[in-house]
């Protein structure tokens, strides 16, 4: 029933939630990019209404129309909506939330809360209610521990299976590789590991020797802003190559590193040690150890923005756990065998 829910929301656009959001408008324009990221949610915002005027968006382009001094339910009703997003610094007046809170009773229109806290997975927020005032407790992200030791041993140990079960697909590879293009099988680049440590990835080598001369020639043509360099039609790239590069076969060497305790099999993407930027939020993904996938790689991978791929970087770190690990696996298969992203 969800499948069809989700399917339904995601082409057709029904079965949504029409939500007017509330607040200053740098909060509703935030809460708006997070609900429509993920349009099998079915939150669909129609209208914002800001607490500080209508200067504060004079001359901003917005995605939905800006209204202000109006009565929140009746313009709820004319613009067909069925829920109402208190936003941010809009939610700390606890006086006038809970009179919209009464003022809604009856209306059929719902109320929602989005405090100034994203990227917070549900399992680490509770609700705790002291004397009428709801807290809301974030617990600390889990990255030491039990669960841990389990990761690191689900790692080596299915890093060893794999590594045993895929020689037959190892020595065919190899031998596509010697007979497209001469030159070494493998490819090792230097990657930036857990907590700053540089470590050489292994992979199948997709392109010919040359590439790296080449690569100053095409520098314009890079097809993603960020670190790294992606382009669709990669000349660089030779005709078997393209085809490890799609099906995510050239990534399989990378089992060696996970042996090794270098990598993982879930976590965030290795960048290269010499283009690498680690100041400010993005070194937190390096309390981690890199991964063969993670969660960027099932939610786009290379069509993926570089903020949006940091961003779903440092959501695994803040919450990860040995279930979404699983999950993330689970979800890598479909999006390899969807070929979605990869070039």
């Amino acid at each position: 029933a969800r499948f069809v829910l989700h399917r339904i929301r995601g082409r057709a656009g029904h079965a949504g939630h029409r939500m007017v959001l509330v607040g200053t408008l740098p909060e509703c324009l935030e809460v708006y990019v997070a609900v429509t990221r993920n349009p099998a949610a079915g939150l669909v915002p129609v209208a914002i209404h800001i607490t500080d005027g209508y200067a504060a968006a004079r001359g901003i382009q917005t995605p939905v129309p800006v209204y202000a001094g109006r009565d929140v339910l009746a313009l709820v009703r004319e613009v067909g909506g069925d829920t109402i997003a208190v936003c941010g610094s809009a939610s700390a007046e606890p006086g006038e939330l809970r009179r919209l809170a009464w003022q809604l009773e009856g209306s059929g229109v719902d109320l929602v809360v989005a405090p100034q806290l994203t990227d917070i997975a549900g399992p680490r927020v509770h609700i705790r209610p002291i004397e009428g005032l709801p807290l809301l407790h974030v617990e600390e992200p889990t990255l030491s521990g039990p669960a841990l030791l389990a990761k690191n041993l689900m790692d080596r140990v299915a890093a060893g299976l794999g590594l045993l079960l895929l020689v037959p697909v190892f020595l065919a590879i190899g031998l596509a590789i010697r007979l497209s293009d001469p030159g070494p099988v493998f490819f090792r680049q230097p990657r930036v590991g857990h907590e700053g440590r540089t470590f050489r990835v292994w992979k199948f080598r997709t392109m010919y020797v040359n590439a790296e001369e080449r690569l100053a020639g095409l520098v314009d043509q890079n097809e993603t802003d960020g670190m790294l360099f992606k382009m669709k039609q990669d000349p660089r790239v030779f005709p078997v190559g393209r085809f490890l590069r799609a099906s995510s076969l050239d990534e399989l060497p990378q089992l060696i590193n996970v042996l090794w305790g270098e990598m993982s099999l879930v976590g965030p993407r290795p960048l290269p040690a010499d283009d690498g930027d680690f100041l400010g939020d993005v070194r937190r993904r390096l309390l981690v150890r890199p991964g063969m996938t993670g969660l960027w790689q099932v939610s786009g991978r290379s069509d993926l923005s570089w903020d949006e791929a940091v961003r779903l970087d440092l959501y695994y770190v803040d919450n990860w756990s040995l279930a979404y690990d699983l999950s993330i696996l689970w979800r890598t298969v479909g999006v390899v065998l969807a070929r979605k992203g990869a070039y």
